[in-house]
């Protein structure tokens, strides 16, 4: 009788036969339960942490001005944006304070924006490691997600230096410390709906071209750079409006960075609603997938 985990050599009709006991090895993209793969996915959270800053580190080596350009893209988009809306089109009539309006409205979506297109490229776009090693896949998304809300930090604090430099100044407050629940907030619906779209672009690729119109469509229906109050004549495109969390965000930033507000109970819920509902049905399909992801296409 062979020994646990000992291979047993026997001869069978002259040719050497080998008993290996495969009862430790698992299948590389076998599902576990959905239990037993968050705990998995909890193990490697420090692996999740070292990719983010590996990454982040390694990012615009060869661009002269390295990262710096992490703070220049959203300033020269908010510029250009300006001078299109703001001045062209006259959107900025009726908002107080447009130049710190506008520059909230571009950094938070494109923490948005960003995060969304990484994030939903996940597994397409590391299917060498997917198809090689046997680990937690949701670590993809969940690292690239936590990659983009590093390289905010940074983003983040130019945002309130332009608030603070830009004329009609902007004072600090306390209600500015909401502003951190509010960037949690955005980055667990990022999540959420990371884990949404990585599914869905594994199994079809050509989302990712539906994905980027989407994006910036969205960034239209959003109130970067003009006001939601325009619609005021309009219920059912204030109340669409309304239901739009990505609007939420930015309205929320807006009330507690520019006009010293509370933010409104109601957009809480929404956007608390849209976050809680998007990780649930994230994780589910993500995990559901799980198997697939593995093999080649």
């Amino acid at each position: 009788m062979a020994t646990e985990g000992v291979p047993n050599p026997s001869r069978e009709g002259g040719a050497e036969l080998i008993q290996v006991d495969g009862t430790g090895f698992n299948r590389v993209g076998r599902r576990e339960g959905l239990w037993t793969y968050l705990k998995r996915v909890w193990d490697f959270r420090h692996f999740v942490i070292f990719d983010s800053k590996s990454r982040i580190a390694g990012e615009s080596s060869d661009d002269n001005l390295g990262r710096l350009w992490m703070v220049l893209n959203p300033i020269l988009n908010g510029a250009a944006y300006f001078l299109v809306f703001g001045i062209l089109l006259g959107t900025s009539r009726g908002i107080e304070n447009f130049i710190a309006y506008l520059i909230i409205g571009v950094f938070m979506y494109r923490f948005t924006a960003s995060t969304i297109v990484a994030g939903s490229k996940a597994i397409s776009g590391n299917r060498a490691l997917v198809t090689a090693f046997n680990f937690p896949r949701m670590t993809l998304p969940l690292a690239i997600n936590v990659r983009e809300m590093m390289r905010n930090v940074t983003t983040y604090v130019t945002m309130f230096a332009l608030i603070l430099l830009i004329p009609p100044l902007e004072p600090i407050t306390w209600k500015w410390l909401v502003f951190i629940p509010i960037v949690a907030l955005q980055f667990l619906f990022n999540l959420g709906l990371s884990l949404v779209l990585a599914r869905i672009v594994a199994d079809w690729n050509d989302f990712t071209h539906i994905l980027t119109f989407g994006t910036r469509i969205w960034m239209y229906l959003s109130a970067v750079f003009y006001s939601v109050d325009r619609f005021a004549d309009l219920p059912l495109i204030l109340a669409l409006m309304n239901a739009n969390p990505l609007f939420n965000v930015l309205d929320m930033s807006r009330d507690v960075l520019l006009y010293d507000t509370w933010p409104d109970p109601m957009r809480w819920l929404i956007l608390g609603g849209w976050t809680v509902g998007l990780l649930i049905i994230g994780t589910l399909m993500f995990w559901q997938g799980e198997e697939k992801y593995g093999r080649e296409r």
